[in-house]
């Protein structure tokens, strides 16, 4: 009842006219910004640090939160539309999504894709509304170990799923591995794989890799191989969902809010681990009739589980983002550095000390999520048109806002050679058929594996049982086992009674 009549005081809040407005400018600014490539929500919340200096601080608050989720709900519009991911979180809808617009399915892509988003956020607000410093206190017994295997995990997976081939999955990751390795070590601060270039000291960044990967390389190869032919494929496409359509995405909505959900609340970040992770669990789990529609003409399972994986995982990261003050992302981050602007260390204590912003800012959640629904739904016949505008002007569209993104971040030429030289990699991995994402997912997580597989060692003291004898760590390490082995056991089991009976049948 406490939280209840706590939750009631939020919305008195969040609800006043001028909240109100700074939400929905924050949800309208935040989808613009996650359509643009390049320019992420962090990069736009620090830019608007300074301007917002002067405002009230849960106005502040709740405009920048409306920035965070409002640029998942963007993200997803180019990731569908022209295969261009405006965010990271957006690269598993890229999959399945533009394949469903090449098909003449653009609408029922971006339908799915808003109110998966809509239900993952609900629920995900519900659950850091009620259980918020319970799970926060669960997620802290989580040590090195756990978060180096659940690591471990998400590049199983990712090898495993993506691609025709598993070796080419593996390559690929390693290859985001070895470019996630460039800069400084983490403790020992040695340079690393720089080359002596001084620019490469602080490593890529992986906006500039997402971006070279997906945007530039979808521009060279379309221009390289594709020439003057013109897609018909990329028809307009009906606005709403059929019946099928909604019988196949509710499933996967539920089941990646299930799965993105707990992600967000452990403070060890991200949301590629859901997102593959869901992508990986709808894949497995479609119908015969449905798997062919995975990588070629797009599965809606494939849009609708990860899109609200993503979400949920956003959604929840304000837990330990507000009960422990630890950041899971780099927005995240930002927004801690602006509560701490205002004087306010989020922590334990921030429920008791600032009770009215805290819950004014859940209260925001619920509004933010019914706000950007109402933006995003109405306005997917608008999405759907850009399919109309003539390739060429469109390419060169993409190819002007990634490099003004690239070079906006550190002002830097360096990052425009190495923004297109990434993009020759993507052009060459499409060419003969590597799976791009493991790269990003193995830059992302690679550094924050090798840091916490050092810093698990260290806790073993040197010993690496360490990850064998905590039973959630050694519950993971058969996990990955099981990924690893069961889906060959099964294919061979399988192969072998397919030999028996066409014996039988001889």
């Amino acid at each position: 009842m406490e939280i209840f009549d706590a939750l009631m005081a939020g919305f008195a809040t969040a609800a006043t006219p001028a909240n109100l407005l700074w939400a929905l400018v924050g949800c309208a600014l935040g989808t613009a910004v996650g359509v643009l490539p390049g320019i992420g929500p962090a990069v736009a919340v620090a830019m608007l640090l300074p301007i917002t200096a002067k405002v009230e601080v849960t106005a502040s608050m709740i405009f920048f939160a409306g920035i965070y989720y409002g640029a998942m709900y963007g993200g997803s519009t180019t990731s569908i539309l022209l295969n261009t991911p405006g965010e990271t979180a957006s690269m598993v809808t890229a999959m399945e999504g533009n394949k469903m617009a090449k098909s003449g399915r653009a609408g029922a892509a971006l339908a799915t894709s808003a109110i998966g988003s809509f239900v993952a956020g609900t629920v995900a607000t519900v659950v850091v509304t009620l259980f918020a410093p319970y799970v926060a206190d669960f997620a802290v017994k989580l040590g090195p170990p756990e978060y180096f295997m659940l690591m471990v995990l998400a590049f199983t997976t990712v090898s495993a799923v993506l691609g025709k081939s598993t070796v080419r999955g593996i390559t690929a990751l390693f290859v985001g591995l070895a470019a996630g390795c460039i800069g400084m070590d983490q403790i020992s601060g040695a340079a690393r794989y720089t080359g002596g270039k001084p620019e490469l000291l602080d490593g890529i960044d992986i906006v500039l890799v997402a971006v070279g990967l997906f945007a530039v390389a979808e521009v060279l190869y379309a221009a390289m191989y594709e020439g003057r032919v013109v897609e018909s494929r990329n028809s307009m496409s009906r606005v709403h969902m059929t019946a099928r359509d909604w019988k196949r995405s509710i499933p996967a909505w539920l089941r990646g809010t299930a799965i993105g959900t707990p992600f967000g609340c452990i403070p060890a970040g991200g949301t590629e681990i859901p997102t593959f992770l869901s992508y990986a669990t709808e894949k497995k789990l479609a119908k015969d009739t449905d798997k062919a529609e995975f990588g070629t003409v797009g599965a809606i399972e494939g849009v609708a589980g990860p899109e609200a994986a993503n979400n949920a995982t956003v959604t929840a990261a304000m837990i330990p983002l507000l009960t422990l003050g630890i950041p899971t992302s780099n927005t995240t981050a930002v927004l801690l550095g602006a509560f701490q602007n205002y004087g306010i260390n989020p922590g334990p204590q921030l429920f008791t000390t600032s009770a009215t912003l805290v819950w004014a800012l859940i209260a925001s959640l619920y509004i933010g999520n019914v706000m950007l629904l109402v933006l995003n739904l109405p306005m997917v016949g608008l999405w759907v048109k850009l399919l109309k505008i003539p390739k060429p002007q469109l390419y060169a569209g993409i190819l002007i806002f990634a490099t003004v993104g690239a070079y906006g971040m550190r002002q830097s030429t360096f990052d425009l050679f190495l923004l297109y030289g990434i993009g020759m990699l993507g052009v060459l991995m499409r060419r003969f058929d590597f799976p791009t994402a493991p790269v990003v997912v193995g830059m992302i997580l690679g550094p924050l594996a090798e840091a916490q597989m050092r810093n698990a060692v260290s806790i073993g003291e040197g010993s690496w049982l360490i990850f064998v004898q905590r039973p959630m760590s050694l519950t993971l390490l058969i996990i990955v086992l099981a990924v690893l082995i069961l889906p060959r056991l099964f294919q061979h089991i399988a192969q072998r009674k397919l030999a028996r009976l066409q014996q039988l049948d001889a």
